[in-house]
This record gives structure tokens, sequence and C-alpha cells, in this order.
């Protein structure tokens, strides 16, 4: 059983900034990667950025330069700041984890999301 839990998100105006956190419990042995997804309102899931426990990162072009992923591996951890917000970022933010069941098996565990709403 493993448990994903964000937080962080909220109201902001354009150009402002928020640090969303996302923090996995449970029966893990091992964490492969990490990643944020957002979702707005009538569209698809999208990959925001994501980070493996080695420390490579990847980000969407839209989002790059303006956020930054980064994560605590001994907290089970990951971070994504964001920066310069601009209204189309508005979504609720999603945090999955890829790793391994201590016990054997892997998992990919997602938590409830967090809304990021950016306007004036």
């Amino acid at each position: 059983q493993v448990q994903v839990v964000e937080s962080g998100g909220g109201l902001v105006q354009p150009g402002g900034s928020l640090r969303l956190s996302c923090a996995a419990s449970g029966s893990i042995a091992t964490i492969y990667a990490m990643g944020w997804y957002r979702q707005a309102t009538g569209m698809q899931r999208e990959l925001v950025a994501s980070i493996t426990s080695g420390g490579a990162t990847n980000y969407a072009d839209s989002v790059k330069g303006r956020f930054t992923i980064s994560s605590d591996n001994a907290k089970n951890t990951v971070y994504l700041q964001v920066n310069s917000l601009k209204p189309e970022d508005t979504a609720v933010y999603s945090c999955n984890v890829y790793g391994r069941f201590v016990g054997g098996g892997t998992f990919s565990s997602w938590g409830q999301g967090t809304q990021v709403t950016v306007s004036s």
C-alpha cells in the first residue's frame, strides 16, 4: 500500500509563484521516478515535470524555464516550484510515484491532486 499526498496549491495572480509538494509513504522499497502532471478543465492530463531517483529531470516545453522539479529521496518527497505563472497554468496538479513495493512488485500511484488557479 502506497499513499501519495500533494499540497501547496492555491489561488495566485499572474506572475506569481507557488511551491507544490508531494509526499509518498507506505510499503515502498524503491522509488524509480516521481512526476507532476496537470489537468485543466476539459483537457487531458499532461506531464509537467518528472525526476528520477538519480536526479534526471524532464519538463514540458510549456513550463521550461519557469518550473523546477526537485526531490528529497530520503523523505520520498518531490517538489515543484512554479514561477511566472500564467492563467493557462490553471489546473489540478497531481503527483505520480513509480516504484517497487517491499516484498516485490512495482506500483504506479497517484495522489488526489492540488488545485492551482492563476487569475487576476
